[in-house]
């Protein structure tokens, strides 16, 4: 899977036009899955501009309750039929906006009961990696989501994207090995935890069309998470086709 996240960037009008291209670069029978996450406004124009085509819509986040008073939030309930997937967890909820690792997994359970795919983000700061604790905390923050539910969720209902926190719109980029690394990591934490195959984990952090082939090549990496490249048609489309090289 290659994923947009569009962030809180682009105009509806705008918006539509970059689904519109994505679609475009898209066809049925496609062997990777193509997403975007366009923020909250755009989710229901951009259904439309995707129309009935193979690219996936996301939205970048979800509350965890179904309904209430809960101003400015977003449930599942109100995703659920029209949306395919919710991203939950992402660092920039994390750190800038102080989600915790259980409301993280509130969230988490709450896309998978009204039967949205969940692509899990899950990443360490630059001060926990040089600490050494980098698998700690990709395992508390995995552990947290799993916590979540009654039983382990089905491998095709959820993803984990890995993002380390420290290459996310710094333009630095985890190395090849790196992020396979904490990749096959993901993989075993999750097997050891569910006694079940693992699912899709997704690499994200300053992924670009000059580097994508040589992440996607690696034997833990099952796609992308993609942030700023996201937003230009062309350099999203060699992303895409990296990954298609790869599943090939």
């Amino acid at each position: 899977m290659v994923a947009g996240n569009w962030k809180m960037n682009t105009t509806v009008l705008e918006g539509i036009a970059l689904a519109r291209a994505v679609s475009e670069l898209c066809t049925p029978g496609m062997v990777v899955e193509v997403a975007v996450f366009p923020p909250f406004p755009h989710l229901w124009p951009v259904r439309g501009a995707l129309g009935v085509g193979p690219v996936l819509l996301g939205a970048q986040d979800v509350f965890w309750e179904d309904s209430g008073a809960y101003t400015g939030e977003v449930s599942a309930s109100m995703l659920a039929g029209w949306c395919d997937l919710v991203l939950v967890g992402h660092s920039e909820r994390r750190h800038l906006l102080g989600e915790t690792d259980a409301e993280t997994g509130r969230k988490f359970a709450a896309g998978l009961r009204h039967g949205l795919g969940v692509i899990v983000a899950v990443g360490e700061t630059g001060d926990e990696r040089d600490a050494g604790s980098t698998f700690t905390v990709i395992d508390r923050q995995l552990d947290a989501a799993l916590s979540a539910v009654d039983e382990p969720p089905p491998t095709g209902a959820w993803l984990v994207a890995y993002e380390p926190v420290w290459a996310i719109g710094t333009g630095r980029t985890a190395s090849p090995e790196q992020a396979d690394e904490v990749c096959a990591h993901i993989r075993d934490h999750v097997a050891e935890r569910t006694a079940a195959d693992a699912p899709r984990v997704l690499y994200g952090g300053s992924v670009s069309a000059d580097n994508a082939a040589e992440l996607f090549s690696r034997a833990s990496i099952d796609g992308g998470l993609i942030g700023g490249a996201s937003l230009r048609p062309d350099q999203f489309a060699r992303i895409v086709a990296a990954a298609a090289n790869a599943a090939r």
